[in-house]
């Protein structure tokens, strides 16, 4: 038996195309290094702008559930059930900025549901590429375009120290 930690990796999973892209890719990742995958979804409450929330949905039941479908769509069951699975409250940076704290390995997907058309890296994605406290690896899924330059590559790696970090094309 080793002393040696067992590696963990965490994969942000919104449900987006990318997001289940980073799983299968943390996934297999960690089968190479014998790690651990958590998957980590942020929510938040929605702002109402002064409107009264009347029968208001369960949100973190609705960010569990989304995050079960999207593991039961990347990942065969076997893969399915050893993902350690944690649904959190808060803003998606801050939550898997959280969650990467101790961790051998940040996985994202380049967009998530609220990118923009045609962005190729997101807003939350390129914020933890330059504050994470870990190596990041963006993911983008197989249906995003790219450019001729850009064919056949799925992944960028970010592996500076925390206080500083940059994208590689």
């Amino acid at each position: 038996m080793s002393d040696q930690p067992v590696p963990k990796i965490v994969v942000a999973v919104d449900g987006s195309a990318p997001s289940r892209e980073a799983l299968r890719w943390g996934v297999r990742q960690a089968h190479l290094v014998g790690g651990v995958v958590q998957a980590v979804t942020a929510w938040t409450y929605p702002d109402l702008y002064g409107w009264g929330a009347v029968g208001a949905p369960d949100w973190a039941a609705n960010a569990r559930e989304q995050q079960d479908a999207a593991v039961s769509a990347a990942l065969d069951p076997a893969d399915a059930t050893a993902v350690v699975r944690q649904v959190l409250e808060g803003l998606t940076a801050r939550v898997l900025l959280d969650a990467a704290a101790g961790a051998d390995l940040l996985v994202v997907g380049s967009r998530g549901h609220g990118a923009f058309a045609g962005m190729v890296l997101g807003s939350v994605s390129l914020h933890l590429v330059t504050h994470a406290p870990c190596p990041v690896v963006v993911v983008r899924a197989a249906d995003e375009h790219r450019s001729e330059h850009d064919r056949g590559a799925g992944a960028t790696t970010s592996h500076a120290a925390p206080e500083h970090a940059s994208a590689q094309a």
